[in-house]
């Protein structure tokens, strides 16, 4: 009997972390599960269950959303020998051009940096700095160590992959000099008080309340858009899509594809530039 129970849900905690899942990663894929089960309320998982449960939350959330839930769904499905009640995801078509409303802009980004300046912020000066200039996570913020300011080098391990960040020349200094300041000799420079690293939540915190001086909407104020911004950035420096996958540490060019959509306002003056409305 195909039944979610609490022990399957733990073992398959337990396989996540083992196949080095990152925390967030597994809290989401433990949240879609889990959410499948109270549906279910201990009745047998079906196909055809299943093929409800799609159906019901496409009702209510966006595609890409139903998406991420089924995917956690159908790796726990995987897990459990239950290959047969395995679905499709929704086919959701990439958009032509970004939503400006959630878009960080490189002006709105300075903006940040200035009032970061201004609330005497240096450490978040120099994490948004950080990640908007190498493009790197900010779960990959602990790979910014003293050795690889030295070097220019940081060497990141994430999901099973290895890739090496170029650090630039000016930010090596402001780095070094921040970690002098504050007598940090060794390891990651972003650091609580504890001496444990940054996590996305301290930083998201941060970030957000800066957004009323900094005159910038707060839905665009978040540590992924500014890895956004620096892949838009690269592109329209150097088109090279596969690269820019390279140093993103991302597996399919698909994924970068995303990143580098123009937006709303540029694809109209691509548009006006055709001349074909006569």
């Amino acid at each position: 009997m195909n039944q979610i129970t609490v022990q399957k849900i733990q073992a398959f905690e337990e396989s996540l972390y083992l196949n080095e899942k990152s925390k967030a990663t597994v809290s989401k894929y433990l949240q879609a599960v889990r959410k499948l089960a109270e549906y279910l309320h201990g009745e047998e998982l079906t196909k055809t269950r299943l093929l409800e449960y799609r159906e019901i939350l496409q009702s209510r959330v966006k595609a890409q959303t139903v998406n991420g839930a089924l995917t956690s769904i159908n790796a726990f499905l995987e897990f459990c020998g239950w290959q047969d009640c395995k679905i499709k995801l929704l086919k959701v078509q990439r958009k032509a051009f970004l939503d400006e409303t959630r878009e960080l802009s490189e002006a709105e980004y300075k903006q940040l940096l200035a009032a970061a300046q201004a609330k005497g912020n240096e450490r978040l000066y120099l994490v948004m700095l950080t990640i908007c200039g190498t493009g790197i996570r900010v779960s990959e913020l602990q790979y910014i160590t003293v050795e690889a300011a030295k070097t220019g080098r940081a060497e990141i391990y994430m999901k099973g992959k290895n890739r090496t960040v170029l650090l630039q020349k000016e930010l090596r200094g402001r780095l070094l000099k921040y970690t002098k300041e504050l007598g940090i000799d060794n390891g990651h420079i972003f650091r609580t008080r504890s001496g444990r690293p940054l996590d996305r939540t301290n930083i998201c915190h941060d970030m957000k309340k800066l957004c009323a001086s900094a005159r910038v909407d707060s839905r665009k104020v978040f540590p992924h858009n500014l890895r956004h911004l620096f892949a838009r950035s690269f592109y329209a420096i150097e088109k090279n899509l596969a690269h820019l996958a390279d140093i993103l540490g991302h597996s399919r060019i698909e994924t970068t594809r995303i990143y580098v959509a123009v937006s709303a306002a540029a694809h109209e003056q691509i548009l006006n530039k055709m001349k074909l409305i006569l």
